[in-house]
């Protein structure tokens, strides 16, 4: 364990406790197939969530919040709008914004979107799968090639491998670095960095993937622990509570005998009980 990994854990509790305490207002503009879940993620980690679109309101939305998470997993033309709007004032008041670039390098319309997100407004942190994270690189010019991937999930050529997890993690904090921002890629092992720091995070289970949303609550998880304390910290904290109570959420299962619909309540019971000593205790993460 290298001193740089013991300071990380030790800021752990008084971490969780700011994010509960603080209670973060977490505008989320996400998807209506995951929507409710987001929801019960955000309340499950000790946010407030607040679902607006209606382009009448969002700026005195946003202008409250105390961090705004944008998913383009379900597109609209008025969802667009909101964006580009919530986007805009967040870039005023300072307002923590959180990409999750859903489907990027997909279609011509996400990669749009998406590099007119990251080109024109101050994206504070990216939570995509390694698919989505690439897709970003070859569009901001740091990776000459990438892989399509399979509609809103990973290509399998790209899933991050003990193997591969060193050249990844060299390619992320690199975007990192140009893009000025904190990147979570997801996967079997999750790469977290802000180009400074890169840090390998070993936990969860493989029914995460199997249930609808389980990316999307992430992605709105890391917006409240990000609204309650940093960044970086903030983005460990709600991947290793997403991925551990995911963890004992397959164990409940596997005990029970029961299945992906029953995963889904435990994920949200576990996170919500969540606690700093299992995120220390139980974390297998390892500084790159």
């Amino acid at each position: 364990m290298t001193n740089n990994k013991i300071e990380i854990l030790d800021k752990i509790e008084e971490n969780l406790i700011k994010i509960r305490e603080k209670n973060a207002l977490t505008h989320c503009i996400t998807n209506s197939v995951t929507i409710n879940d987001c929801a019960n993620a955000v309340l499950a980690i000790g946010g407030s969530p607040f679902m607006a679109e209606d382009a009448e309101e969002l700026e005195e939305v946003v202008a409250i919040a105390d961090v705004l998470v944008i998913n383009i997993g379900k597109l609209s033309k008025n969802q667009i709008k909101a964006m580009e709007i919530s986007c805009k004032k967040a870039d005023e008041t300072n307002t923590p914004i959180i990409l999750d670039p859903v489907g990027v390098g997909v279609t011509e319309l996400r990669n749009k979107i998406t590099m007119n997100l990251i080109d024109n407004h101050n994206i504070t942190a990216i939570r995509g799968n390694i698919s989505e994270v690439k897709s970003i690189a070859k569009l901001s010019g740091v990776l000459d090639e990438s892989n399509t991937a399979k509609g809103v999930d990973v290509n399998v050529d790209d899933i991050i491998t003990k193997q591969n997890l060193k050249t990844n993690g060299e390619l992320i904090s690199t975007l990192a670095s140009k893009l000025n921002t904190v990147i979570l890629a997801s996967g079997p092992i999750d790469i977290l960095t802000d180009g400074k720091t890169t840090i390998a995070i070993d936990n969860g289970d493989d029914m995460m993937p199997l249930i609808t949303g389980s990316g999307c609550m992430l992605s709105s998880v890391v917006g409240s622990c990000i609204g309650g304390s940093n960044p970086l910290e903030g983005s460990l904290i709600a991947i290793l509570a997403m991925n551990i109570a995911g963890e004992k959420a397959r164990a409940k299962v596997d005990e029970k005998d029961e299945g992906t619909g029953s995963f889904r309540t435990y994920l949200i019971d576990y996170l919500y009980k969540t606690n700093s000593e299992s995120l220390i205790n139980e974390s297998n993460i390892m500084i790159l």
